[in-house]
């Protein structure tokens, strides 16, 4: 491949100082903008790798459970919540959605901690990896929770990740934009969390108050709880990362999957890595059977001393991806954001390990879809505070559909629902065409397709049975 010109850094370089970036940051970046007109695609062939048939599983692992109760005084857990849900149209941490019971992501993260750390009598820190969008909200919500802080100790509620320019992708210049400043800047992707760790100063402190091993998960992830089984399995293999995988299903075929490299070690290829014309063999299940469910587990000492050998900055690959400089302005300029991933670091950690975990570990909340069966009967809290499905709810995970014009921003979602969900608990799958407003006590019974044919909203009356199909029309 024919090296493209490269543009000179020094302008980017220039505006990342005037923002007081950390020098570890601008230096990883500059390595990044190399890679953008670099002589490599980034490309990772499957003729390059091997899949991955099979990985440790973590009901294997109940011996494991006495040395990860040992272990759980030397643990953090750290939360991802960089994220506004904008595909939904908030504005705010998508973390502070009600999601069960009027409890936000935020306030069920914070009873889990707290209950760790009354029934396991550990001081257990909850970190938050905010956004300059969610910091401010995140930590007013919290202020619900004193005794969480007060448990804290040392380590700080909150740790900011970056923000890096976007870059203009006809000559490689900082994007500007006078109008609305906020849109020639954007997230270097959550690899950043290793950065972040360093420049704050938080790797030593954690590591000088005696934790050793940190839980990282998405905030919008309520199936990413605190298990015992994995953190023993951890202490006592002495891993230095492990990642939790599950299997792919056709609805996680374009997401990134495990491979193995030709000496055997593990690694993640994100899509963005695949070769054009390798797409079909990508998105092959059965070939390429684990995914990231972005739940890692790191051993900080472990960490520290691969970052003191590759002076601070882990060769993490970079993801291009092309946009323009206002997501929802097609004719707005050309950008390229440049990015790392956080699971990437499983092929760069010599001996980092992978667990295949149930499906249940896996919950994220991404869409309305996700929100509807999160919210419905589907699932239970538990004393525990986790996020469980009903004991009576016998049936696979519930597929839900619902019509993106009338359904996918919360506003007119919850406007559609406005006495709550239906009961799904009987419901294995639910489809729905159209504007219809559901309400009180509806319950829903195998498999439901709801079709409004008319251009006006219909009702779901209270206490509506619904099974099959049903065809609605305005009289």
């Amino acid at each position: 491949m024919m090296t493209k010109k490269q543009p000179s850094y020094e302008p980017v370089r220039a505006l990342l100082e005037k923002e007081q970036a950390p020098p570890l940051l601008i230096r990883q970046f500059e390595q990044a903008f190399a890679h953008l007109y670099g002589d490599t695609s980034g490309y990772i062939s499957g003729d390059t790798i091997e899949p991955v048939d099979a990985l440790p599983a973590l009901h294997e692992l109940s011996d494991c459970i006495p040395a990860g109760q040992k272990a759980m005084s030397e643990l953090v857990m750290i939360k991802l919540n960089g994220g506004l849900g904008t595909s939904m149209g908030l504005d705010r941490a998508k973390s502070m959605l009600p999601v069960k019971e009027g409890l936000s992501f935020l306030d069920i993260i914070a009873r889990q901690v707290l209950h760790i750390r009354r029934e396991h009598e550990v001081r257990t820190p909850l970190l938050f990896m905010n956004s300059f969008s969610t910091r401010n909200d995140t930590l007013e919500v919290l202020k619900a929770y004193p005794e969480l802080g007060a448990g804290q100790g040392d380590i700080p509620a909150d740790f900011l990740q970056n923000r890096v320019p976007k870059i203009r992708a006809n000559n490689g210049a900082p994007a500007e934009s006078p109008d609305r400043p906020e849109l020639a800047w954007c997230p270097p992707g959550h690899g950043d969390i290793y950065i972040c760790l360093q420049s704050t100063g938080l790797l030593d402190r954690l590591l000088e108050n005696g934790f050793r091993y940190a839980f990282v998960s998405n905030a919008d992830n309520l199936g990413a709880v605190l298990d015992p089984a994995i953190l023993g399995y951890m202490a006592e293999g002495q891993h230095p990362f492990l990642m939790e995988a599950t299997r792919r299903t056709a609805a996680d075929r374009k997401g990134g999957h495990l491979a193995r490299s030709p000496d055997g070690r593990l690694l993640l290829r994100e899509s963005a890595q695949c070769p054009p014309d390798e797409k079909e063999e990508f998105q092959n299940i059965d070939r390429y059977r684990y995914f990231n469910t972005n739940s890692l587990w790191i051993n900080l000492s472990a960490l520290r001393d691969q970052l003191k050998q590759h002076e601070g900055v882990l060769p993490l690959p970079v993801m291009t991806n092309r946009k323009t400089l206002d997501p929802r302005d097609p004719e707005s300029p050309a950008i390229v954001q440049l990015e790392t991933a956080m699971g990437s670091a499983l092929g760069v950690i010599p001996n980092a390990v992978a667990l295949d975990v149930p499906r249940t570990r896996f919950a994220p909340v991404k869409t309305t879809e996700d929100l509807l069966a999160l919210r419905s009967d589907c699932y239970l809290i538990n004393d525990a505070h986790h996020i469980v499905p009903h004991p009576e709810r016998t049936l696979p995970p519930i597929d839900v559909r619902l019509d993106p014009a009338f359904y996918k921003l919360i506003d007119e979602f919850d406007a559609r629902f406005p006495q709550g969900p239906p009961s799904l608990r009987q419901c294995t799958a639910i489809r729905v065409e159209g504007d219809l407003r559901f309400g009180r006590n509806v319950v829903c019974h195998n498999e439901v397709e709801l079709i409004n044919e008319s251009n006006t909203q219909i009702d779901i009356p209270d206490g509506t049975q619904l099974d099959g199909q049903h065809r609605f029309a305005k009289k």
